[in-house]
């Protein structure tokens, strides 16, 4: 029984001696075709850069080994810089991929409203808009154009004061009774019956009105209380 436990072991230990053999010679093959990787690669590495400096010298470039050694050393160095280089081009490319969808929405929003305002008429009362501001220029000198702007302020007082409430009713009042005139049905009158229409009340009341407001520019106009 002895004997027997003690080929079992030696059995087992010659086991694991094959599995480590086995990965020694694995490990050497994997060295091995490593190195000859890396001789291969020298030799393309050699063949290139031959014919770089052959091509290079028929272009009439001289190339500065010390300054590609240089380049090579900041490069290095640099690595990490490089990386979040290239770290910030996958952010900005995700960036953009996810934001193209909204811009693409954007611009589909925004030729829709261009097409709404175009049938709305905006577009052409712009240009409208336009020939108004050529027809101005062109009926307008520089001149005209400065007294406008000296006296700007006083018609923007006046466009002000016009633009009250108590104003505009009574330019609207007027306008509606001019429009309800009959223009072709005036009756004449006679000067007798003027100064019998004088008489009524509405027509006092009118004059009165008509007197008051010309006594009230006269007041206000320096050169006509002269």
């Amino acid at each position: 029984m002895a004997d027997q436990n003690i080929q079992t072991q030696i059995d087992e230990i010659n086991r694991k001696l094959d599995l480590v053999l086995e990965e020694v010679y694995a490990q050497k093959q994997t060295r091995q075709s490593v190195e000859d990787l890396m001789e291969d690669v020298s030799l393309i590495g050699k063949d290139v850069f031959k014919s770089s400096v052959v091509e290079l010298d028929n272009a009439g470039i001289e190339l500065d080994g010390e300054a590609v050694k240089q380049l090579l050393f900041k490069f290095v160095r640099n690595i990490n810089t490089i990386n979040e280089m290239f770290e910030m081009l996958e952010s900005a490319n995700d960036l953009m991929k996810d934001v193209s969808p909204i811009v693409r929405q954007i611009g589909l929003d925004g030729i829709h409203k261009m097409n709404e305002l175009e049938q709305k008429g905006y577009f052409d009362f712009i240009r409208e808009l336009a020939n108004v501001a050529d027809n101005v220029i062109t009926h307008f000198s520089k001149e005209d154009v400065r007294l406008l702007a000296d006296n700007i302020v006083t018609i923007l007082e006046t466009v002000k004061s016009l633009t009250q409430p108590d104003i505009l009713k009574a330019l609207n009042n007027g306008i509606d009774v001019y429009k309800n005139l009959d223009n072709e049905n005036i009756p004449e009158y006679s000067l007798w019956k003027v100064f019998k229409e004088m008489n009524s009340p509405e027509m006092k009341k009118g004059l009165g009105f008509m007197i008051t407001f010309l006594k009230n520019i006269a007041n206000e106009n320096p050169q006509l209380k002269k």
